[in-house]
């Protein structure tokens, strides 16, 4: 059974506009600028997260060097509690160590993997000082040493 497509008026007398699965009669539409749910958010609200982001990214003048600079309000207050932790101040210092630990992590200090050369020079010593060491049979057992002179023994005298 085939659907049948139903046409609409616009109101003044034309049947141009067709009425289906996703397209509601033109006078039941949102007008332009209306929201489908007008109690919502506005526009122009947004969250926390946006206004910091945008805050810390608003530039500012700093003088540096006998020089105005302009940088970001972040850069701006880090070289404010770097250099108050440069002066002395524990509190500033805690929280710049703080954060160096945790944003620090730079890819210079990751282990690299060892040319094949090096790792050849490194099992040769590994190979060498193993063979040096004496083994687990030859070292001395806990029974061998009650009965080697001066040993003492773990049995309690008789009273």
């Amino acid at each position: 059974m085939s659907r049948r497509k139903i046409t609409a008026s616009t109101g003044d007398g034309k049947k141009d506009y067709e009425v289906g699965y996703g397209k509601p009669p033109p006078h039941t539409q949102f007008r332009p600028g209306q929201s489908g749910y007008p109690a919502g958010r506005r526009k122009d609200v947004r969250n926390l997260k946006t206004d910091v982001k945008r805050t810390l990214a608003m530039p500012v003048k700093v003088k540096e060097g006998g020089r105005t600079r302009k940088k970001s309000t972040q850069e701006a207050a880090l070289m404010v509690l770097r250099e108050k932790a440069l002066n002395g101040n524990t509190r500033a210092l805690d929280r710049f160590l703080e954060l160096a630990v945790r944003f620090n992590n730079d890819e210079v200090g990751q282990a690299q993997p060892l040319p094949a050369d090096d790792q050849a020079i490194l099992a040769a010593y590994v190979a060498e000082t193993s063979a040096a060491s004496p083994s687990p049979a030859t070292t001395e057992s806990p029974d061998d040493s009650a009965t080697k002179p001066g040993a003492r023994s773990h049995n309690k005298a008789p009273k």
